[in-house]
């Protein structure tokens, strides 16, 4: 726990950061380096289940209760 506490203040570097990205009409989650990298994982997760529920959505409605096939 003691590398928690006298750890290096970074507020005043990613408030600048997120200043700067504001002027340049960058979105906040998408001003740092790892932006990428966590949010790409998060839409193919959330586009990816909402593209699912809307194909078994679809099946149900056609009388089907299984992925594939004629279940």
């Amino acid at each position: 726990m003691a590398g928690f506490v006298n750890r290096e203040n970074r507020v005043p570097h990613y408030q600048k950061l997120f200043q700067e990205g504001g002027r340049h009409s960058v979105r906040q989650w998408n001003q740092t380096p790892k932006s990428k990298i966590l949010l790409r994982p998060y839409l193919v997760i959330l586009f990816g289940g909402f593209a699912g529920s809307m194909y078994m959505m679809g099946r149900m409605v056609l009388g089907h209760k299984t992925w594939f096939g004629k279940g």
